[in-house]
């Protein structure tokens, strides 16, 4: 019998990627040790959809915001839905937001005006936030810095060197580890594993992107968060079940679950 608990902090199951076999991959999850799933909207859209899907599926909690990549041509009350959106039931952070100067889809002010107004409103609402940033680093600490005071958060899919990684968990925030933690070339990212205090350590899939090795390139899905804390496991030298204890008690903190 499986033992252990593990939480996917960052999923993306209402992509049209799962539109085939969504049961058998929260099947396949729930083998897997994987008990919570944390589905991340990262537009109006897929807001609503991670709400719903949140009520149908009781491993599945809701994050809600507008990330980076698509806060172009917002309505005007584009804020009001989002807020509407957070008070509903399951909804447990504003996210994923912040800041991508990679794909640059909108200008850089408008990409700041939307991630503080986003952190308002997790602040109003008593709520931790998503972090997404690419390409972004000095300047997403820097708006965190000044904006993020009195929150707690996430750096989804933290991608950084140590650097980068002590900025963060200077703030107070979290280091959530994706597929790429698993990667051999890695060794950066395999440095950050090993120093990151254990109890500011995520782990997610940002299925279905970012498959963990050995399934790089193919379609990633929540059982494989396994993979990724047995890597950590293994580069800290340190048990899967104390890594997966450790990071279930951390999700639990930072969602208040």
């Amino acid at each position: 019998m499986n033992t252990l608990r593990l939480i996917d902090t960052h999923a993306h199951l209402g992509s049209a990627q799962f539109d085939a076999d969504r049961s058998a991959v929260l099947e396949r999850a729930a083998a897997a040790g994987v008990v919570r799933i944390v589905e991340i909207g990262y537009d109006l859209a897929t807001s609503r959809a991670a709400v719903a899907l949140a009520a149908q599926h009781e491993p599945i909690y809701a994050v809600v915001g507008v990330q980076p990549n698509r806060v172009a041509d917002l309505p005007d009350d584009w804020l009001d839905q989002v807020r509407a959106l957070a008070k509903q039931p399951k909804v447990i952070a504003i996210g994923e937001i912040g800041l991508d100067y990679y794909w640059n889809a909108a200008p850089a002010a408008v990409q700041e005006a939307c991630f503080r107004a986003q952190l308002d409103l997790a602040r109003d609402l008593r709520l931790p936030v998503v972090i997404h940033s690419r390409d972004a680093h000095d300047n997403t600490i820097r708006v965190l810095r000044d904006a993020a005071r009195g929150l707690s958060g996430i750096m989804h899919s933290f991608s950084g060197d140590w650097a980068y990684a002590r900025a963060c968990l200077d703030i107070g925030f979290y280091l959530s580890f994706s597929g790429p933690v698993t990667f051999p070339k890695a060794v950066v990212l395999h440095d950050v594993a090993r120093r990151a205090p254990l109890d500011r350590i995520l782990i997610e899939t940002d299925s279905p992107y970012l498959a963990p090795h050995p399934f790089r390139g193919k379609r990633n899905e929540p059982a494989y968060v396994r993979l990724i804390a047995e890597r950590i496991a293994g580069l800290r030298g340190m048990a899967l079940e104390d890594l997966a204890q450790a990071t279930w008690r951390n999700a639990a903190a930072v969602f208040g679950l």
